[in-house]
C-alpha cells in the first residue's frame, strides 16, 4: 500500500484474578457495552498531519511487523515503571485512579514527547473483553497522572500506558498493570463473533480478514439510519482509532488508520500475533460525539503455524525478541 502504517505490536499478561468485570464510563471519552446492539500493535509515532487527519508514514517503515513478539507484558521495562497509586477501585460509581511513571531513580517522569495530540494514552479493558475505555489522563506538574471512571460492576480490568518519555534516545513503550475493581460479580458470556455492530442510531460494518503473522487491511464502513456518513471528524487527528484485544491474555493492537477521506469507510493495516479470538474497537467521531464501535473475529491459524514451521520459537504469538515496539 502507498499510504503505510508503522505497527507496533504489544500483549498484557493478565494477574490470575477471580473473574472479570464490566465497566461504563460517561462524559467524552468513548466507551462500549456489549447488550443488544454490540455485535491499541501501536502505529503512527512520527505520522504527519494534514488537513485535520494523520498521514501515515510510507509502506517500508512497517515492514516486517509480525517478526516483533508482543510488549507490554511487564509493569517496568528499559528503566521506566507504571506505578499506580490507586492499585484497586470499588464499583458503583465514579472513582478515580491516579498513576505515575517512574525512572529507574524512582522519580516521576514529567516530560514526555506529545504523539497523537496527548502526552500518554492510557487504556482500560475488562479480561472478559465486554469493556474497553481510551481515556485521557491528565498530568500534574510533579508528575502524577489522574483520571476518573464509572465501573458499575465488579472482576478484573487491565490498564496501560503507552507514552514516549522526552529523554533523548527514548523510544515508546507500553507498560501494564491489573486493576482489580471490588464488589458482587457475575461473569459474563464471552462476547460472540460478528463483524458488524450498532451503535445508537449508526451502524458499522467491518470488511477484511485479520490474519496471523501477515499484514491485512481492515475496512470499516459507518452508515447513520442507512445512509453512509461522509464527514467524519478527526479524532486525536485521524479519522478513526482501532483496538484489537485477543481474548485469554489480551494481547494488545493498536491500529492507526491508512489515509483516506472522512468516511463513510476508513481502512486500517494490522497483523495478528497469534489465531485466536479477538475482540476489536473502533472509535470514531461524529458531530462533536465519539462512539465506539465493537467486533469479534476469529483468527485461523497461518499456514506456517498448520504446517508447524519454526515450532518451537513462538509460543501464542510470543515471540523471543527483546521488545514489541516497532518504529
Amino acid at each position: 500500500m502507498n499510504n503505510g502504517l508503522k505497527i507496533t505490536v504489544f500483549a498484557a499478561a493478565l494477574a490470575a484474578t477471580f473473574g472479570t468485570a464490566y465497566g461504563v464510563g460517561k462524559g467524552a471519552d468513548p466507551l462500549v457495552s456489549t447488550g443488544a446492539h454490540a455485535p491499541q500493535q501501536h502505529s503512527g509515532h512520527g505520522a504527519t498531519e494534514r488537513d485535520g487527519a494523520t498521514e501515515p508514514d510510507g509502506a517500508a517503515e512497517r515492514d516486517g511487523a509480525a517478526e516483533h513478539g508482543p510488549g507490554g507484558l511487564q509493569i517496568s521495562e528499559d528503566g521506566y515503571t507504571l506505578a499506580l497509586e490507586t492499585p484497586a477501585v470499588a464499583a458503583g460509581g465514579r472513582t478515580g485512579i491516579r498513576f505515575a511513571i517512574e525512572d529507574d531513580a524512582g522519580r516521576k517522569v514529567t516530560a514526555f514527547r506529545r504523539e497523537h495530540g496527548k502526552e500518554l494514552h492510557f487504556i482500560l479493558a475488562s479480561r472478559d473483553l465486554t469493556e474497553y475505555r481510551h481515556l485521557h489522563p491528565v498530568r500534574a506538574a510533579d508528575g502524577t497522572w489522574s483520571t476518573s471512571v464509572d465501573l458499575p460492576k465488579a472482576g478484573d480490568y487491565r490498564v496501560f500506558a503507552d507514552f514516549t518519555p522526552a529523554a533523548e534516545g527514548a523510544e515508546n513503550l507500553t507498560l501494564g498493570a491489573a486493576l482489580p475493581v471490588s464488589g458482587a460479580y457475575r461473569p459474563a458470556a464471552p462476547p460472540v463473533a460478528r463483524t458488524t455492530a450498532e451503535v445508537e442510531d449508526y451502524r458499522v460494518a467491518l470488511g477484511g480478514e485479520l490474519r496471523a503473522g501477515r499484514e491485512s487491511e481492515l475496512e470499516l464502513t459507518i452508515s447513520r439510519n442507512g445512509k453512509p456518513v461522509t464527514d467524519l471528524q478527526p479524532y486525536l487527528g485521524a479519522y478513526g482509532h482501532l483496538v484489537a484485544l485477543r481474548s485469554g491474555d489480551l494481547a494488545y493492537l493498536h491500529v492507526h488508520p491508512n489515509g483516506g477521506g472522512p468516511g463513510p469507510a476508513v481502512s486500517f493495516t494490522a497483523t495478528a500475533p497469534s489465531a485466536g479470538t479477538y475482540r476489536l474497537f473502533l472509535d470514531f467521531q461524529h458531530e462533536g460525539k465519539v462512539r465506539t464501535a465493537a467486533f469479534t473475529v476469529e483468527v485461523e491459524p497461518s499456514v506456517r503455524s498448520r504446517t508447524g514451521a519454526n515450532s518451537g520459537h513462538q509460543n501464542s504469538g510470543h515471540q523471543h525478541q527483546n521488545s514489541g515496539h516497532q518504529h
